[in-house]
C-alpha cells in the first residue's frame, strides 16, 4: 500500500482515534474484513454481520498483527489503537475514497447488466500490456467490495479497473464517489434488478449515475448497439465514444467467425485501422467486450501491437461461461448469476455448438412484477433457437418450462435425478441460472456423468 497513517484514516473518515498518540502516524500493510486474513500491520474492519459480529474478533486480530481496528463500539480491553466510528461500512467507504485520491493513475470503471466481469477481465488483459493493473477480485463490485477493492491497490500501481455492481438507485452514486473513474464503461442495459430499477429506463437512470462523480475530463465508452445507451449523445460535456457490432458504432468489428472451441476470430477497426485477432472463448458477445477494452487502451496509448496481444490473452474467470470438456458431454458453466438478457446470449452461444444442445435453465430473481412473464419469453426464445431440450429449475422458472416446451422440476434435488437419463454423451449442455440457485451443484453433478 501506499503510505496511509492511522491519524489519516481517522480523520478521512470522521472517526474518533483511541489510542497512544505516538501510534498514530503508525501505517497499515493492508485492510481485511476477515480476521483470518489479518497479517502485520493491517487495519482490522469490525463489521456486524448475519451471523458473526466483527467486535468479538478485536483482540484476537490485534494478537494476529492488526495496527488499528475500526469499530462501532470499543472493545472491552484494547490493547491497541482502534478508531470509533458510527458505522464501519461507511466510514471504509470515505477511507477508500481518502486511498484513491493517492493515485494518479488512470482508473477504469466498468458496469452494466450483463457482462460487467467478463468486459473488466478484457480490459485487464489489455492494459496489462502496458500499465502494472490492479482489478477487482472475485464479485467484489458492491458498496463494501469496492471500497475492499481500491484499498488494496498496491503502491505501484499504474492503471485501475474496477467493476461496479448495483440493484437500487442511489448506488452507483456512492460508488462513483470513491472510484472516481477516468474512463466509463457500460455494457448494457438490461433486465436485471427490475424489483427495484422498475424498467430498462430506470437501469439506463441507475447506471449513468456513474457519470455524476467520474473524474474530470474523463471519457465514456458506451455500447452503441444498446438502444438505451445509444441516446446518449454528451456526457458532462464529452461526446461518448461507442463500440458495438453495428459498422457505425466508433469501434466496430468484421469477418467474425465463431470457431467455438479454438476461439472467435474478427477483425477489429477503428479509425484507419483494422486489427485482425482471434478471441480465447465462446461467446460472440466477448468481441464487443473486446471491442470496449481495445477503446480504452487506444486512449491510453496502447500500441497496436499491445492491443492484439491484450485481447488474445483473455482468460475466462469463474463460471461465466467456462467450457468444461468431460470427454463425454462439454458443459457450459455459465451459473455464476443470470437475468433474461445474460441468458439469451448464453443460448446464442450455445447454438454455436454442433451436436445436440441442452439448457438447464434456473430461476433468475429480483425482476419485479412482471418476472413470470420474462421467465415465459426467454423459454420461448429457447425454443426459437432451436434448443433441443430445456430443462428449468426451480418455482419461477416453471413459466421457463412451459415457454420452451421443456421439462420442469421443483428443485435441484429432485431434477438431478432425471438429468442423469436425459443428457447424452455428446452434448453440450448450458448451466445458467441467478447465483442463489446454488447451480453450481448441477455443474459437478454433469462433471460425473
Amino acid at each position: 500500500m501506499k503510505k496511509f497513517t492511522l491519524a489519516e484514516i481517522a480523520s478521512a473518515c470522521g472517526g474518533k482515534y483511541v489510542g497512544d498518540e505516538a501510534l498514530a502516524q503508525s501505517t497499515i500493510t493492508s485492510v481485511e474484513r476477515d480476521s483470518r486474513q489479518i497479517k502485520e500491520g493491517s487495519l482490522f474492519l469490525a463489521i456486524k454481520g448475519e451471523r458473526a459480529d466483527g467486535h468479538d474478533f478485536i483482540e484476537k486480530c490485534y494478537a494476529s498483527g492488526a495496527v488499528c481496528a475500526l469499530c462501532e463500539k470499543a472493545p472491552e480491553n484494547p490493547t491497541k489503537p482502534y478508531i470509533l466510528v458510527d458505522s464501519t461500512l461507511e466510514a471504509v467507504k470515505l477511507i477508500a475514497r481518502a486511498y484513491r485520491n493517492k493515485f494518479d493513475i488512470p482508473v477504469v470503471g466498468v458496469s452494466g447488466s450483463v457482462g460487467k466481469t467478463s468486459t473488466k477481465e478484457m480490459l485487464y488483459a489489455v492494459l496489462s500490456q502496458k500499465y502494472k493493473t490492479h482489478k477487482t477480485q472475485g464479485n467484489l463490485n458492491n458498496e463494501l467490495g469496492v471500497p475492499l477493492t481500491l484499498l488494496s491497490m498496491p503502491e505501484d500501481t499504474e492503471c485501475a479497473v474496477i467493476e461496479m455492481g448495483i440493484s437500487d438507485f442511489g448506488e452507483m452514486s456512492r460508488l462513483s464517489q470513491m472510484v472516481q473513474p477516468t474512463i466509463c464503461v457500460l455494457t448494457i442495459i438490461g433486465e436485471c434488478h427490475l424489483e427495484n430499477l422498475g424498467d430498462r429506463d430506470g437501469v439506463l437512470k441507475a447506471k449513468t449515475e456513474m457519470f455524476d462523480f467520474a473524474a474530470e475530463n474523463a471519457e465514456y465508452i458506451l455500447n452503441g448497439d444498446d438502444d438505451k445507451l445509444f441516446t446518449v449523445e454528451n456526457v458532462n460535456g464529452k461526446k461518448p465514444i461507442f463500440f458495438g457490432f453495428a459498422t457505425d458504432n466508433d469501434y466496430h468489428a468484421e469477418d467474425i467467425e465463431n470457431n467455438v472451441e479454438s476461439g472467435i476470430e474478427c477483425t477489429l477497426c477503428f479509425e484507419d485501422k483494422r486489427l485482425p485477432v482471434t478471441i480465447p472463448a465462446i461467446g460472440s458477445y466477448m468481441v464487443s467486450n473486446a471491442l470496449a477494452a481495445v477503446a480504452a487502451g487506444r486512449l491510453l496509448g496502447l500500441s497496436d501491437e499491445q492491443l492484439i496481444k491484450g485481447v488474445q490473452s483473455y482468460k475466462t474467470v469463474g463460471s461465466r461461461a467456462n467450457l468444461i470438456n468431460t470427454g463425454k458431454i462439454r458443459i457450459i458453466d455459465d451459473c455464476y448469476n443470470a437475468n433474461p438478457t445474460s441468458v439469451r446470449a448464453s443460448l446464442d452461444t450455445l447454438m454455436n455448438f454442433s451436436g445436440r444442445k441442452v439448457a438447464i435453465l434456473g430461476d433468475m430473481k429480483e425482476l419485479g412484477a412482471n418476472e413470470l412473464e420474462l421467465h415465459r419469453e426467454t423459454g420461448i426464445y429457447a425454443k426459437q433457437k432451436g434448443v433441443d431440450l430445456v430443462i428449468a429449475i426451480g418455482p419461477l422458472a416453471k413459466e421457463l418450462a412451459k415457454g420452451a416446451n421443456g421439462i420442469w422440476y421443483d428443485t435441484i434435488e429432485n431434477a438431478e435425478k432425471m438429468i442423469k437419463t436425459l443428457v447424452h454423451d455428446g452434448d453440450t449442455v448450458l448451466v445458467k441460472a441467478s447465483h442463489s440457485m446454488n447451480f453450481d451443484t448441477v455443474v459437478r453433478m454433469l462433471k460425473k456423468l
